[in-house]
């Protein structure tokens, strides 16, 4: 099974950018892998091997494709797009995917994999103002 190019320089992007590493968590789909933040341990990122008709698609061939978290606005303008789709496989209202055929060039995906990075950190808790001593 052999990945796509797009696919393995995004890997080494995140390698290189977050520090992290690809995670493969099933036995029975060897070709997914799941990118998680350090801090929170939240998945930011997951790639898969889906068959083109899973996506709506056409053709035999596996693709490679990545879910990344996104904001429910910035979904629904990049749908719009050739190369992203609803989210295979997470909730699509926080979730897109994005067919890693060279579609869509890394330089467009770098700035939504920050933000879907950023999205899994941990939240800050607010401070409670301090009551009065009394």
């Amino acid at each position: 099974m052999e990945h796509s190019l797009q696919r393995k320089r995004l890997t080494q992007y995140m390698r290189d950018a977050y520090g992290t590493e690809a995670e493969y968590l099933w036995a029975d789909s060897p070709g997914n892998a799941i990118f998680r933040h350090p801090a929170s341990k939240k998945w930011y990122a997951a790639m898969m091997r889906v068959l083109p008709e899973k996506l709506g698609l056409t053709g035999a061939e596996a693709l490679d494709v990545m879910d990344i978290r996104c904001s429910t606005i910035m979904i629904g303008s990049l749908l719009s797009t050739k190369g992203f789709l609803p989210a295979y496989h997470m909730n699509k209202s926080h979730w897109i995917s994005i067919v890693l055929n060279n579609s869509v060039s890394d330089d467009q995906i770098t700035p939504l994999l920050e933000l879907s990075y950023d999205s899994a950190a941990p939240k800050r808790r607010k401070k409670r103002p301090q009551q009065a001593e009394g």
